[in-house]
C-alpha cells in the first residue's frame, strides 16, 4: 500500500493538485487488496488521480466508494480508468446520487470491462434519466462477467423494468448470476412488474427477486415468488443430480481402483504360473523368448517402415516439385533452343550464298587471269629462278603450318578430353550454355566475315601485283594463288563444321537431360508404387495390432463402458500423430540438410563450368591469333606492296 500511496500522491502532483490527506490516512490503514473510501468527499482532481492509477494497478481486487459524494466528471474519471482494469471483483458505488452521465459511464465499464463480479449501485438516481438506463440494460446483457448487482432506491420506473426484463431475457450469462439482484424500494409499479414476470419463464437460475416497495400487486409478487420457488427447485434437484454424479465418480474411481487391483492380482498369478512353467519346461521358456523377440523385431520392422514411409513422403514431395522445376526448365531449353537453330540455319544458308557468290566471282576472275596468262607464257623462263626462291620460302610455311597445326589439334584432343571429363561428372546449365554457344557462333561469324573481308582485301591487292607483274608471272605461279584461295575457304568451312559440331554437342546435352527427367519420372512412379504398397502394408499392420488390442481390452477390461474405450483409444492415436509428426519434423531437417549439400555441389560445377567456358574462349582466341599468323606469314604477304 506505500507504493500506491505513493503513486496516488505523484499523479496528483503532475495534475496540479494536492493529495487529500483523509484519502492517504485510509491508504495507509487498509488491508491488502482492498481499498476502502467510503464516507470521504473525492474531489475531482483526486478522481481522475484514482482512475489513472487503477488503469496499471494489479494489488486491489475490492474498491469501495459508497457515500463520497462523486460529481458527474469525477464518477466518469473513476469509471474510465475501471474499464481497462483487470483485478478489480468487487466495486461499491452506493450513495454518490449517478445520473445520466454515471449511467452512461456505467454502462460503458460494463461492456469493456470483463472482471467485476459484485456492483452495488444503492442509493443512486439511474432510473430517472430512461435513455441513460436503457444504456446500462443494454451493456449489463452483454456483459458475462457480473455475478452480484444491487439496484435499491435507484427510482426505476416501469420502462427501467421493462428494459431491465430484456437484459434478463436475452442474456444467457445473466441468466446464471449466483446471487439475485436487489430491486427493492423503486418505482417498478404494475407495468414494471409483468414485464419482470413475464422474463422469468427463460430464466432458470434466478431464486431469488427482491420487489418489495415497488407499488407491484400482490398476485404479481406471488408469480414471481412462484418462479423464484420453481427456480429454487429447478436449483436444488440440479445440485442433487451433481452430488449423485460426485458419488457416481467416486464408485466409478472405486471400481476402476478394484479392477486394477484384481489385474495386478491376476499379473502376480500370471507370473507365478510363468515361473512354474519355467521351471518344468527350459524348452518352453526358449520357446516363449523365441517368440518374444520375435515379435520385438515385429515392432522395430513397423518403427522402421514407418520410418522410411514418412522419408519416402518427404522425398516424394521433394521429388515432385524436382520434376516440376525440371520439366519447366525443359521447356525453356527446348524453346531457346529451336530458336537458336532457326537462327544458326538462316544463317548458314546467308553463309552459303555469300560463299557461292563469293567463288563465282573468283572464277570470273581466274578466267580472265587465264586469258591473259597465255599471253605471258613467253616470259617463263626469265622467272623460274623467283619460282624457285619462292617455292622454297612455301615449302618452309608448309612446316610451320603442319607444326602449328599438329600442336592446334593437340590442343583441341585435350580439350576435348577435359570437356568429355566435365560431362562425365556434372550436369552443365543448358541456359548459360546455349548463351555462351550463341556468343561463340556470333563471334566466329564476325571472324568468318572479317577473314572474308581480308581475303578480298588479299584479292585486290593480288590484282594490283597482277596489273604490276603481267610481264613476270606464269601460269604456276597463279595457280599456287588458287590453291592458297582455297586452303582459306577449306579453313572457313572447316571452322564453320566446328561451329555445327558444337551445335550438336548442345544438342546431345539438352537429350542427355531428357533422358535425366525421364529417369526421375520413372523413379517418382516407383516411389508412388512402394508408397502405396507400404500404405497397404501399414494398414494390415494397423488392422492387427487393433484386432490385438481390442482382444486385451475385451479381457481385461470388460467392464468399462464404450465412452472410455473410445477416449483411450483417441489418446493412442494422438500420442502416435505426436510421434509421427516429431519423425516427420527430423525427416525435414534431413532433407533440408541434403539440399543445403546439393546446392553446395551446383554452386561448385558452376564454377567448373565458367572455368571450361573460360579456357574453350581462350581455345578459339588462340586459333583465331594461328590462323592470322598463318595468313600473315604467306608468301603471298612478301609479295604485296606496303601501304
Amino acid at each position: 500500500m506505500e507504493e500506491f500511496r505513493r503513486t496516488y500522491s505523484r499523479l496528483c502532483k503532475e495534475s496540479g493538485a494536492e493529495p487529500q490527506e483523509t484519502v492517504l490516512q485510509q491508504m495507509h490503514q487498509l488491508p491488502q487488496g482492498r481499498l476502502d473510501l467510503a464516507t470521504q468527499s473525492l474531489t475531482v482532481d483526486t478522481c481522475r488521480a484514482l482512475g489513472k492509477l487503477l488503469q496499471k494497478e494489479a494489488l486491489l481486487t475490492e474498491l469501495v466508494l459508497s457515500d463520497c459524494m462523486l460529481s458527474e466528471e469525477g464518477a466518469v474519471l473513476l469509471l474510465q480508468g475501471l474499464c481497462v482494469n483487470t483485478i478489480v471483483r468487487f466495486l461499491d458505488l452506493k450513495g454518490n446520487n449517478l445520473r445520466a452521465s454515471g449511467a452512461e459511464a456505467l454502462a460503458k465499464l460494463l461492456r469493456q470491462n470483463k472482471s467485476i463480479q459484485s456492483l452495488t449501485l444503492e442509493w443512486n438516481s439511474l432510473g430517472t434519466w430512461e435513455e441513460a438506463f436503457a444504456a446500462f440494460c443494454g451493456a449489463l446483457a452483454a456483459n458475462g462477467a457480473l455475478r452480484q448487482l444491487d439496484l435499491r432506491n435507484n427510482q426505476i420506473s416501469h420502462k427501467g423494468a421493462e428494459e431491465l426484463a430484456l437484459a434478463l431475457k436475452s442474456n444467457t450469462s445473466l441468466q446464471q448470476l449466483d446471487f439475485p439482484p436487489d430491486l427493492r424500494w423503486n418505482h417498478i409499479g404494475l407495468l414494471g412488474g409483468r414485464a419482470l414476470v413475464n422474463c422469468l419463464p427463460s430464466n432458470r437460475t434466478l431464486w431469488k427477486l427482491e420487489l418489495a416497495g415497488n407499488s407491484i400487486p400482490g398476485d404479481i409478487l406471488r408469480a414471481v415468488e412462484q418462479a423464484m420457488d420453481h427456480n429454487q427447485d429447478r436449483q436444488t434437484a440440479f445440485r442433487e443430480s451433481q452430488a449423485r454424479a460426485h458419488v457416481l465418480s467416486k464408485e466409478v474411481r472405486h471400481l476402476r481402483e478394484e479392477k486394477s487391483k484384481q489385474f495386478l492380482d491376476l499379473m502376480e498369478t500370471i507370473d507365478r504360473q510363468r515361473e512354474e512353467m519355467v521351471r518344468s519346461s527350459k524348452a518352453s521358456a526358449a520357446r516363449v523368448g523365441q517368440l518374444q523377440e520375435a515379435l520385438n523385431e515385429r515392432h522395430s520392422i513397423i518403427n522402421a517402415l514407418k520410418a522410411k514411409l514418412q522419408m519416402a513422403e518427404a522425398a516424394l514431395a521433394l521429388s515432385e516439385q524436382k520434376a516440376q522445376d525440371l520439366g519447366e526448365l525443359l521447356a525453356t531449353t527446348e524453346q531457346e533452343q529451336r530458336s537458336l537453330a532457326q537462327r544458326q540455319a538462316k544463317e548458314h544458308r546467308l553463309e552459303q550464298q555469300e560463299a557461292a557468290e563469293r567463288e563465282s566471282k573468283l572464277l570470273r576472275d581466274l578466267s580472265a587471269a587465264n586469258e591473259k596468262n597465255l599471253l605471258l607464257q613467253n616470259q617463263v623462263d626469265e622467272l623460274e629462278r623467283k619460282v624457285k626462291s619462292q617455292q622454297d620460302q612455301l615449302f618452309l610455311t608448309r612446316q610451320e603450318l603442319t607444326n602449328t597445326a599438329a600442336e592446334l589439334k593437340m590442343r583441341a584432343v585435350q580439350a576435348e578430353e577435359r570437356l568429355e571429363l566435365e560431362k562425365k561428372r556434372s550436369r552443365q546449365s543448358l541456359e548459360d550454355a546455349e548463351h555462351l554457344r550463341f556468343k561463340e557462333v556470333e563471334h566466329m561469324t564476325r571472324h568468318l566475315e572479317e577473314s572474308e573481308r581480308a581475303m578480298q582485301e588479299r584479292v585486290q591487292r593480288l590484282e594490283a601485283v597482277r596489273l604490276s607483274l603481267e610481264e613476270q608471272q606464269r601460269l604456276a605461279h597463279l595457280e599456287e594463288k588458287l590453291r592458297l584461295l582455297a586452303q582459306a575457304r577449306d579453313e572457313a568451312q572447316s571452322a564453320c563444321l566446328q561451329q555445327k559440331q558444337v551445335v550438336a554437342d548442345a544438342q546431345a546435352r539438352a537429350s542427355q537431360l531428357g533422358r535425366q527427367v525421364e529417369g526421375l519420372r520413372r523413379r517418382l512412379e516407383e516411389l508412388q508404387q512402394e508408397l502405396s504398397n507400404k500404405d497397404q502394408e501399414k494398414a494390415a499392420e494397423v488392422t492387427r495390432v487393433r484386432l490385438e488390442l481390442q482382444e486385451q481390452n475385451g479381457r481385461l477390461q470388460a467392464e468399462l463402458t464404450a465412452q472410455e474405450a473410445l477416449k483411450e483409444k483417441a489418446a493412442a492415436l494422438e500420442r502416435q500423430l505426436k510421434v509421427i509428426a516429431s519423425d516427420h519434423r527430423e525427416a525435414l531437417l534431413d532433407r533440408e540438410s541434403e539440399n543445403a549439400s546439393l546446392r553446395e555441389k551446383l554452386r561448385l560445377k558452376q564454377a567448373e563450368i565458367a572455368r571450361i567456358r573460360d579456357e574453350e574462349a581462350q581455345r578459339a582466341s588462340f586459333l583465331q591469333n594461328a590462323v592470322l599468323a598463318y595468313v600473315q606469314g604467306s608468301p603471298l604477304r612478301t609479295l604485296s606492296p606496303q601501304k
